[in-house]
């Protein structure tokens, strides 16, 4: 929800430092960020919670610098915009795996399990049509959106889900309501993708 306005203005943030690293390939820049989240991810296994969100942290921001990178640049490349996503949601997974593995309960682990099948749900909804609207030629170019593919918004993006992450870390006395929550809001996200695509896709 929050994505479309905050991404313009990380990008202009972004852009001056994106410039510094010019002689960096905006893919080691990826690689770097994922280095960033498992770090995290090991903290927070370790009950370290602070240095997990300040990891966290570290991870979401070089992760919008790698794609300012590769755009300011010109070193865009659909490669590029691959390992991006996949770098992203093998720390979203990892962050509550770790959380959980270092306090576990029953409880946690059913949560845990709830909230990463709706992950799965989540996942098939957006991209899946996202490759639709690519394939209709209304996708990130036609939109004049800053990303590889088109992102079909809703109540939760990235925005969002670093904000929520950060109270998983910093409460993970709290993680079974946090998890339910957060979980509950995503499916929000994928209703309203349902609603909007049986409406538009004809």
């Amino acid at each position: 929800m929050l994505d479309q306005y905050t991404r313009n203005w990380k990008e202009d943030v972004l852009e001056p430092f994106a410039r510094s690293f010019a002689p960096i390939h905006p893919n080691l820049m990826t690689l770097f960020s994922l280095s960033l989240g498992l770090v995290g991810a090991f903290f927070a296994w370790q009950g370290e919670y602070w240095i997990a969100a300040v990891f966290w942290a570290l991870n979401r921001i070089t992760d919008g610098l790698d794609g300012t990178m590769a755009r300011v640049n010109q070193k865009q490349s659909d490669l590029g915009g691959y390992l991006d996503i996949m770098a992203d949601f093998v720390v979203y997974a990892l962050i509550p795996v770790a959380l959980v593995l270092g306090r576990p309960s029953t409880t946690y682990f059913v949560w845990l399990a709830v909230l990463l099948a709706v992950y799965y749900v989540n996942t098939a909804s957006w991209m899946y049509l996202a490759a639709i609207l690519e394939k209709r030629a209304h996708g990130a170019a036609v939109r004049g959106e800053k990303t590889t593919v088109t992102m079909p918004g809703g109540l939760i993006g990235g925005t969002e889900t670093a904000f929520v992450y950060v109270l998983f870390i910093l409460l993970p006395g709290y993680l079974p309501w946090l998890f339910g929550g957060f979980a509950g809001l995503v499916l929000v996200t994928v209703v309203q993708r349902l609603i909007w695509a049986t409406q538009e896709l004809k």
